[in-house]
């Protein structure tokens, strides 16, 4: 195995044991939402405490990662994130819940800034784009997870013990292949080879690295709501029952696997620009057909084109933030820190907004008002991504 192949397998692990993880907390919102007698609104403060947790934690997280490595940064946090996760349906108090997501929100976060900073160093080493497949293990991650969560419910198996099973296996994956991540690049190490400590922007690099952070913080909010709702429109709206409740985040797992592991080729070979629109397309193409009709088969299948819309859209902004960081001198993780810590709030309170929407107006129209991002990234994708084709 060459050594890129090992580093994007070590890489992909990471990010599919986040996945992994996060879809397995994702099918247990009704869970949470029946053992406390949640409203919507309540609901969605268990959600907005992961988000708090995420968007704190992330200014700390970019100068952690610049000092200790991503390589050594995406093992410990994706221990932490598992023992983290372990612990939700153990908790007995809403109160208490609150704080324990936000624990694992801060662990989640960390780990996806790490793992970023880590397919930045890979992408640089070997001057191949790999983020997308990189990417795309976090959503198969997903789809594992939800299909896993959603055997385990068929089965009537106890539901923590659910989640005990699926942290362990994380845990020992990324413990397994953490020896084949990469270091940083020279540039950004010690004479001893210890990682640099971070590096200051300059205002100019910060404006752009804002401008994508922006843009993904569009594309978050709707990508957040597929994670954390799709369980309950599946059961609330499109009236699923038994297996099929998590199947609808199955369904969008699959299409953002699959237009992540397809997206590196096509992004070698078409502009950014392209990529970006047509993701856009798709997106609005398959959750508009999800919430205009909402019957179990075109759910599912609105779903499976919303994720391959999606799937493309946060990778290629991530690549940008990495690149513009290292072709300036600095750490991957001190310009995507700038990047991810915008583009976590729509990831981490967007369903915190579709939540408090649903409360006042219903669920579909919650959804509907997410797609607004994705209106605006296409408006503004020709100035801010090249377009053209690639020989």
């Amino acid at each position: 195995m060459t050594g890129l192949a090992k580093a994007r397998l070590a890489a992909m692990s990471v990010l599919f044991c986040n996945g992994v993880i996060y879809a397995s907390w994702g099918t247990h919102v009704p869970t949470i939402k029946d053992k406390f007698d949640l409203s919507d609104a309540k609901l969605s403060l268990s959600m907005l405490a992961v988000a708090l947790g995420g968007i704190l934690i992330m200014a700390w997280a970019g100068r952690w990662i610049a000092r200790v490595g991503s390589a050594r940064a995406s093992v410990v946090s994706g221990v932490l994130m598992a023992l983290a996760a372990f612990g939700i349906l153990l908790v007995p108090q809403y109160a208490l819940l609150l704080s324990w997501l936000a624990l694992y929100g801060a662990t989640s976060a960390v780990n996806d800034v790490a793992a970023n900073s880590q397919a930045a160093v890979i992408e640089a080493t070997f001057d191949r784009p790999v983020i997308g497949s990189l990417h795309g293990s976090f959503s198969l991650g997903g789809m594992f997870g939800a299909l896993v969560a959603s055997g385990w419910q068929a089965m009537q198996w106890p539901n923590h013990w659910h989640l005990a099973a699926v942290c362990t296996l994380c845990a020992t994956l990324s413990l397994s292949t953490a020896r084949w991540l990469l270091p940083e690049p020279a540039a950004h190490r010690n004479e001893d080879g210890t990682p640099r400590g971070q590096q200051p922007l300059m205002p100019a690099v910060r404006r752009k690295l804002v401008v994508l952070g922006v843009l993904a913080f569009a594309a978050l909010i709707v990508e957040g709501a597929m994670y954390d709702w799709t369980a309950v429109y599946m059961r609330d709206v499109a009236l699923a029952t038994g297996g099929f409740v998590s199947a609808g985040y199955a369904a969008f797992s699959i299409g953002m696997a699959t237009g992540r592991f397809t997206g590196d080729p096509v992004r070698a070979r078409f502009s950014e620009g392209a990529l970006v629109l047509g993701s856009c397309a798709l997106c609005l193409a398959g959750l508009g057909l999800a919430l205009a009709l909402p019957a179990v088969p075109t759910a599912l299948a609105g779903f499976l084109v919303c994720g391959l819309g999606v799937a493309n859209i946060i990778p290629v902004m991530f690549s940008s933030a990495g690149r513009i960081a290292l072709a300036n001198g600095v750490s991957p993780s001190t310009g995507l820190a700038v990047t991810t810590r915008l583009a976590y709030v729509g990831l981490l309170v967007g369903p915190v907004i579709v939540g408090f929407i649903a409360n006042h107006f219903d669920l579909r129209t919650a959804l509907a008002l997410s797609l607004v991002g994705v209106l605006a990234i296409a408006a503004s994708a020709r100035g801010v991504f090249a377009f053209g084709h690639k020989a």
